[in-house]
This record gives C-alpha cells, sequence and structure tokens, in this order.
C-alpha cells in the first residue's frame, strides 16, 4: 500500500496507478506468474473466500479456494490456457460459481504478476440490445453522418447500455481543457452541454491511463475502498501496478470532486484518434450504480466506432486541404522556376504566398525590403518581431496559434497576427516569409471557476481541493487563433526548400567567396579522406593482434581480461563502420555523378530484403508502392535510399509492430519519393541539424548510429540539384520526401 498526500506541488504527479486500493464491490488475488503463489490479496477476499488474508498469502491455489466449492485444478487450467495463449481476450470474462452466486472472473497479467479480479455477474442479459445498438452503430459510421449525429447517436446508445442518467462526450483541446460537445441525460437533470472543464480536472498521469485502459468504472462514490495487502517479505518500492485493473480505486481528490457534483457512480470511455486522447464518454449517475463486464464492453465497443469514424473524418478533412495546399505550392513553385524573382514569383501572381494557408496575411522580408498581403501588422511591428525572432532558437521555422503568449508585444497587433507561422530564409540577411492568423475571441463558459482552490488544513499544510460549486462562469480568452494545420506546416517547410534552392542560384554577388570556401572545403575532403583510409592500416592491425591474442592465449586468460580483448574487437568494429561513412561522405563529394535510368521498384525491392534480414527478430512491414523510375547515379542512388529505409526500420524498434510506407508520384518538374514510418519521430524544433555530420536529435541518442547517414542523403540530394523535406511528431513517425529534378545530369 502506497501513502501520498496530495498538495500544491505534487497533485500532478500523483501515482493513481499503484494508490495501493480497489473499489469495494469485487476483490483482487495477485498471482506469481510461475508457481501460482498468493503474494497479495485485498482486504475484503474474506467476505469471498471464507479465510483471513494472511491465512492465504504466500500459499498456493488449493489453500486460497480450500473454504470454498472451486477446485483449484479449474483454475489452474484457467491460468494455464491464458499464458500458453499469451492474451486473456479469449477467457475474460470467466464465469464462476463461489458459494452458491455467480461472480465473473477477470484476468490479466502486467508487471511481474497475475492480477485476479471478481465482480458481481449479472443475473439479466443485455446480449441482445447490446448486439442491435451496436449493429445500429457499425451502420451510422457507414452511412457518412455528420459528425454531430454521431456523437449525439453515440452518447444515446452508450446510456442506454449502461443505464446511466447521463452521457456526455468529452472533447480535449489543445492545452488538454475539455468541452462537453454531445450529452443524453434524464429530462431532469441541468445540461453540461457546451460547458468548458479545466484541463486541470484530468490531469496527465490519468490521461495516460485513459490511453493504456480505456474503460474505467466508479460504482459508489460514498463506498469505501478495499486496501490491497502484501506478504510479509514483499518489497515496500514494489506497489501493485493497478493499470489495467477493472477495480482500481480512484484518487481521493477525484472522489470528492465527484461527490461535490453530487455524483454517486460514474463511467469514462476513451475516445483515441491516431492512438492519442481525442476525448472520453464521460457518464454519471446520481446514485451508485455496477456496470457488469459484458455491458462495458458493449460500451467500450460503441465508442472505438466512434473513434474509427473520427479517424476516418478527420483524415478525409486533411487529405482536402492538404490537396489544395499542394496545388498551390506547386504554383508557387512554377513561379519561382520561371521568374527567378523571389518577390514576384511570391507576391504578383493570382496565386501568392497568402494563398499557401489559411492565414489572412502575409510579409515576405527580403532584400531589405518588406512585402505585405493581406492584413498584417505595421512596418515596425514587423520589425521588432524579426529582432525577436532572431533571439529565438528558430533556425528553420516556427508555429504557434498563441504568440502574444511567446512574445507579449505581439498583443498590440493580436486582432490580425495572435497566430504565426515564419520560416526563415537567411538569419544573416534578415530575410524572413511570415503568415499570420487573426485572434479569434471565444467567450468560454466554464462549469464553475477553473483556478482549484487552495485551502489549509489544521496541520497549516497547502492542499489543492476540487472546487464545489459548478455554476456556470464565464471569461473571454484572447491572444489566441485558429490552430496551423500539419499540412500548412509541411507546404511552408516545402516551399523554404524551393526559396532557398532559387536563392542559391542566384548567389552571383558571393561567387568568388563560394569558389575559395570550395577550394578550401575540397582540401578539408581529401584530408578527410586521407586521414580516414590511413587509419584503416593500424585498426586492422589492432583487430588482428586481439583476435590471435582471444584464440591463442584465450584459455589461458581470466574471464575479464577476456571480456577486455572482446572489447578491443567490438570497439575496432565501430570504428572501421564510422571510417567507412567517412570515407563514402568525403568520396561523395568529388565522385562523379553517372546518370543512368534506374528501376527504382526493383532497387527499393533490393534494399527491403535487406532491412528484413537484419530485423528477422521482430514485427517489421516494409510496404512499397509502384513508384516511377529515376535518372540518377545508382551508386548514390542506393546508398541514399538505404539510409532512408535503414532509419525508418530502425526508428520502429520500439513499437509492437514496424511499418515503413514508401511511395512516389512524377510530376513535370519532378520525381518524388515518400518515406514514412511509425516510429519514435522527432520535435521539427530541433530539426535544424537533422543533416549535419555527427549530429544527433535527443530521443535518438539510445539508437546506435554514426551520425553521418542523413548527412550522405543531403549530400547525395544536392549533388543531383534535388531537394529533401520531411514532418514529423514525437511518437507519431516521421515522413522524409526527396525529389529530383526530370533533367540530364550528365554535365553535373
Amino acid at each position: 500500500m502506497t501513502d501520498f498526500n496530495v498538495d500544491l506541488t505534487n497533485c500532478e504527479q500523483e501515482p493513481i496507478h499503484i494508490l495501493g486500493h480497489i473499489q469495494s464491490h469485487g476483490y483482487l488475488i495477485g498471482l506469481l506468474p510461475d508457481t501460482y503463489t498468493v503474494v497479495h490479496a485485498s482486504s475484503n477476499v474474506p467476505d469471498l473466500l471464507g479465510q483471513p488474508v494472511a491465512d492465504i498469502l504466500g500459499q498456493p491455489l488449493d489453500v486460497l479456494l480450500a473454504k470454498t466449492d472451486l477446485p483449484a485444478a479449474t483454475l489452474v487450467e484457467l491460468l494455464n490456457v491464458g499464458r500458453r495463449n499469451e492474451s486473456w481476450e479469449n477467457i475474460n470474462p470467466q464465469a464462476i460459481r463461489l458459494n452458491d452466486q455467480t461472480w465473473n472472473l477477470i484476468i490479466h497479467e502486467h508487471n511481474g504478476l497475475l492480477l485476479l479480479e471478481w465482480e458481481p455477474a449479472s443475473a439479466l442479459s443485455q446480449t441482445p440490445l447490446n448486439q442491435r445498438l451496436i449493429a445500429e452503430s457499425l451502420n451510422e459510421v457507414q452511412a457518412s453522418r455528420q459528425l454531430i449525429d454521431l456523437l449525439q447517436n453515440t452518447a444515446r446508445r452508450v446510456k442506454t447500455i449502461i443505464g446511466f442518467d447521463r452521457v456526455m462526450v468529452y472533447r480535449f483541446a489543445a492545452d488538454w481543457h475539455g468541452q462537453v460537445v454531445a450529452e443524453e441525460k434524464e429530462d431532469y437533470l441541468e445540461p453540461f452541454l457546451g460547458l468548458h472543464y479545466p484541463a486541470s480536472d484530468i490531469p496527465k498521469q490519468a490521461r495516460e491511463l485513459y490511453k493504456a485502459n480505456l474503460v474505467r468504472l466508479i460504482t459508489d462514490v460514498h463506498s469505501p475502498t478495499a486496501a490491497i495487502l502484501s506478504q510479509a517479505d514483499w518489497p515496500a518500492d514494489q506497489p501493485v501496478d493497478l493499470t489495467y485493473s477493472t477495480l482500481r480505486a480512484v484518487s481521493p481528490v477525484h472522489i470528492e470532486y465527484l461527490k461535490n457534483m453530487g455524483v454517486g457512480a460514474s463511467m469514462s470511455i476513451s475516445l483515441l484518434y491516431r492512438g492519442e486522447l481525442w476525448g472520453l464518454m464521460s457518464c454519471h449517475h446520481y446514485s451508485p450504480r455496477f456496470v457488469d463486464y459484458s455491458s462495458r464492453q458493449a460500451a467500450k465497443f460503441v465508442s472505438q466506432l466512434l473513434s474509427a469514424a473520427l479517424e476516418f473524418r478527420k483524415d478525409e478533412e486533411d487529405q482536402s486541404q492538404f490537396r489544395l495546399v499542394v496545388e498551390h505550392g506547386k504554383k508557387l513553385h512554377e513561379h519561382l522556376l520561371a521568374d527567378e524573382d523571389i518577390v514576384r514569383a511570391l507576391t504578383r501572381h493570382s496565386v501568392t504566398a497568402l494563398d499557401l494557408t489559411n492565414a489572412s496575411g502575409a510579409v515576405l522580408l527580403f532584400n531589405n525590403q518588406q512585402y505585405r498581403m493581406g492584413e498584417t501588422p505595421d512596418e515596425p511591428a514587423i520589425r521588432d518581431l524579426i529582432d525577436w525572432l532572431k533571439a529565438t532558437d528558430t533556425d528553420s521555422f516556427l508555429e504557434t496559434n498563441k504568440l502574444p503568449g511567446l512574445y507579449p508585444n505581439a498583443e498590440s497587433f493580436r486582432a490580425v497576427g495572435a497566430g504565426l507561422l515564419a520560416i526563415v530564409l537567411s538569419k544573416e540577411m534578415n530575410e524572413y516569409l511570415l503568415w499570420f492568423k487573426p485572434e479569434q475571441v471565444q467567450q468560454v463558459t466554464w462549469a464553475g471557476n477553473p483556478d482549484k482552490p487552495v485551502t489549509v488544513s489544521e496541520d497549516g499544510q497547502a492542499r489543492i481541493s476540487p472546487r464545489k460549486s459548478f455554476a456556470a462562469w464565464t471569461e473571454q480568452v484572447h491572444n489566441t487563433s485558429e490552430p496551423w494545420a500539419e499540412a500548412e506546416v509541411a507546404a511552408a517547410i516545402k516551399l523554404r526548400e524551393d526559396i532557398l534552392q532559387i536563392v542559391t542560384r542566384q548567389a552571383n554577388e558571393i561567387r568568388q567567396l563560394n569558389q575559395r570556401l570550395q577550394a578550401a572545403y575540397e582540401e578539408l575532403d581529401a584530408f578527410s579522406y586521407t586521414v580516414s583510409h590511413d587509419l584503416r592500416t593500424p585498426l586492422s592491425s589492432i583487430r588482428c593482434y586481439a583476435e590471435i591474442l582471444l584464440e591463442e592465449y584465450g584459455n589461458d586468460l581470466n574471464p575479464d581480461a577476456r571480456v577486455l580483448f572482446q572489447k578491443i574487437v567490438d570497439s575496432t568494429d565501430r570504428m572501421r563502420a564510422l571510417i567507412r561513412h567517412i570515407l563514402y561522405y568525403s568520396r561523395m563529394g568529388r565522385t562523379e555523378i553517372n546518370a543512368e535510368s534506374i528501376d527504382m521498384n526493383k532497387l527499393l525491392e533490393d534494399i527491403r530484403e535487406e532491412i528484413l534480414v537484419t530485423e528477422k527478430d521482430r514485427t517489421l512491414t516494409i510496404q512499397l508502392a509502384d513508384v516511377p523510375p529515376l535518372t540518377a547515379d545508382s551508386i548514390m542512388a542506393r546508398q541514399l535510399f538505404t539510409n532512408l529505409l535503414s532509419n525508418a526500420a530502425k526508428y520502429t524498434r520500439l513499437v509492437p509492430e514496424g511499418r515503413v510506407q514508401v511511395s512516389g508520384q512524377q510530376t513535370e518538374q519532378d520525381v518524388i519519393y515518400s518515406v514514412s514510418d511509425n516510429g519514435i519521430g522527432f520535435d521539427m524544433k530541433e530539426a535544424g541539424k537533422l543533416f549535419d555530420l555527427f549530429k544527433r536529435l535527443e530521443n535518438a541518442r539510445s539508437f546506435k548510429g554514426s551520425g553521418v547517414g542523413l548527412a550522405i542523403v543531403k549530400r547525395v540530394v544536392n549533388r543531383h540539384g534535388g531537394k529533401i523535406w520531411y514532418h514529423s511528431e514525437p511518437n507519431r513517425g516521421a515522413t522524409f520526401h526527396v525529389s529530383f529534378p526530370i533533367v540530364q545530369l550528365n554535365e553535373r
């Protein structure tokens, strides 16, 4: 059992998955998986099994069940089946007769323990009604109804299944506060539809639990909980983890919150979008109410159908916006190529830089001039904003829909610029392209004052308490714009690449400096090649001598010495691999391009087979779409795509099922290939150093690598006059796009 005092400093860190109690309508037993020895039991277990907890802790199953009519062999066989299948889905719930009463036994294995939970089984079957409601939900999802209708009807069906007084669909905003967007309730109840609730009502650790365990039921907020007792020698720092428990008790603060609302029982069902928490089905009953396992599963399934509909509809909206953005981006690229005048191409055609996003204004800063489109801040405000941008760590782009929160001076022009999307063309030259979105003033009605009140106990300790009043409390929300869509950000990054390519072509005034720099670069390149080449021989000698010593004198060496010699061999292998990458990187700057037509489908298939052989001990799928051929240097192209696909495969190792997708398309000017994965992703704010030699992003440091692969990719792309851009979010995968111009390359 874990004691935890909730105060001002630890409310957000309260370990609600290890509170050490369960709800008293059920019973819990914890077993060691290998021996089925009882190591934990809830304090109310004597009511179920007829013997004190002290008599069963540390004992096998036959002692546990000695005073019941359930044979131990029956339970052992059930546990064996679940462990053999490595799944409990087909077993749960198991109807068990104990002492003339039927109980649902629910089993799961987590964190080195088998947890057995008994809860009452319903005498009346709801299966036919539940099946009909599920069928209705499935038909409605397929019928492409309006989203608000789907939300409302799902709330109605869940209310019918579980019999609660009120069922709400609660949607999270970007800052994690929530709003009731649909509601089904008894007629006599006051409506909560449209009310907002602060993020602190459902803190971060609770949201993480909602992603892991999709259904949570509180049957009686006034009922005392049952403590989880452990055998005497159980480590105190290893409390029972109830993350996946159906009986888990909840935070005392949350119980107080529900009591303040007059709620007697509560149930929540998670709504997910792309694996993240979109919202909840939040259900209230104003007296105690138990919902049996089958009804909870039916309500969960109806809610999962809604989650699937959310994902489908959101993807459909995203694709529609993406197509429009891509079309405008293509037009701007054509203007850049035709005009070779950055200002004219972006500001003086029927499609301008402003049309690339849903912004209401845009400003191009180029050659010490400001070119404004639409509604924007005035010229002095733009100058001050650029000074602030230069002082930040913004190397490639910045996007925010709450600019005054980052840059307080923006409050003076929030009417036209509460949201900012900026791409950096040249920090040194003060050249930027900025898009602005206006403030969206919102009147938000909260369910009570959203600030948690602080009370002081008799001992003088400050404590955060849930609010007692839920009367509507209205405030005006300022300094916020409509958020920037993923498609808008990706299009801005792509436009930046297009602009920088043209700017590079027009850098005639610094050609002489470029030539001197190129000469110095080639000397450094040749030096790197020579040093790397000369290092290979002594490294080979070191490795060879170490292997000889291990083979000839290994039996005479003590274990520590053998380990040290093996470390020498392993270290030389890593050093040789690094030198090989450096050699290839330096050679790429001097090697002539031998352009030829490449069958990309065959090349990618060969690379896929090589990667799947090295990743054979895990679940990895590499999907290859039919892609157009490429005219390029075949050796460089193989190295480029090997690096991209190998990285994609490597960074999916932390997910249960890795997925890599490769697609391609041909436009009038370019051949474009895309490589996507569902791996760890990265923070776009760090992406400025993505292609730097020997630089690795923070979340990739635990993966083996030299920090050279993407530098090679960038050099290959540059040698072919191509472009590379990307989009990613932490833990949401990454997508890299590379494009090659459709031109003759024999002059390169």
